[in-house]
């Protein structure tokens, strides 16, 4: 697979997609002409890091010659190194709006990683942190076997027969950022990393923005008292281009015949 490309250009048409819709609704992203400026993002939410800082998205270039590293300074300051003009980091600072005691927590965990073992040496726990970062996707869900079916890797029960109760009773809200970013440009394979949290019926009835909430303290949750994210082993791969809503070309079932990405759950056979 070619190395992603994200566009160069702010464009509206890129935000289209269902994926793109809670980032439209809440935060009117489709409405900007051009890339939105640091006043705009600031403005967003009032967050705090896990040490009670206020915190700001500042131009990557004020801290050319900080010797911290990028958690560090977010941990010790609340200010969080943003390149302008950057899909990614726009998208990771709308993270932080929509999850923000998880993303403090998650920071909170790198520091103590790194208090640990150092800035060297990675832990389970810490790769753990930064694939759900990047690659993270949080599936509200009301049936257990839905996180089944998605680990034993069924997509057509998933994604077809299960089609109607997207948005219903399973709900999916991304979490990592490079998803974000690489679904500007969607491609075959483009996969992220899934956590089902199970939430009530009356989830559905709730407005978007207290559905993020009820989202994050329950995440919080599960990383401290479940530890969900003490490594890669809860987390299930997700084919993002087969969400329901999120890409034109599955709304017809044969998008779900292509076995080079909906790959069949592979078996591993003990030795005897």
């Amino acid at each position: 697979m070619k190395k992603f490309t994200p566009p160069e250009q702010f464009q509206p048409s890129l935000l289209a997609s269902g994926a793109f819709a809670h980032l439209n609704h809440l935060f009117k992203l489709n409405t900007h002409n051009n890339w939105p400026d640091f006043v705009w993002l600031n403005r967003l939410n009032n967050i705090k890091n896990s040490q009670g800082l206020a915190v700001q998205f500042e131009p990557d270039p004020v801290f050319q010659d900080e010797e911290r590293y990028y958690e560090q300074i977010i941990y010790e300051t609340g200010r969080i190194p943003t390149r302008e003009q950057n899909w990614h980091d726009l998208f990771g600072a709308m993270i932080w709006c929509l999850f923000p005691k998880t993303k403090a927590l998650l920071n909170k965990r790198h520091i103590d990683e790194i208090n640990q073992h150092g800035l060297k040496q990675r832990s389970k726990h810490r790769n753990a942190l930064t694939l759900f970062d990047e690659c993270g996707v949080v599936l509200a869900i009301t049936d257990d076997t839905v996180q089944a079916q998605l680990r034993a890797h069924k997509w057509q029960s998933v994604f077809i027969e299960r089609r109607t109760q997207w948005g219903n009773n399973i709900h999916p809200f991304i979490f990592g950022h490079a998803n974000y970013e690489m679904l500007t440009q969607p491609f075959i394979g483009l996969t992220g990393k899934v956590l089902c949290i199970k939430v009530e019926d009356s989830f559905a009835a709730l407005s978007l923005q207290e559905q993020y909430g009820v989202l994050d303290d329950l995440l919080c949750e599960q990383i401290i008292e479940q530890g969900v994210l003490d490594d890669n082993k809860q987390m299930s791969p997700l084919p993002l281009l087969g969400v329901p809503n999120w890409h034109d070309d599955n709304k017809n079932p044969q998008f779900y015949d292509n076995t080079d990405y909906f790959r069949v759950k592979r078996v591993f056979k003990k030795e005897v």
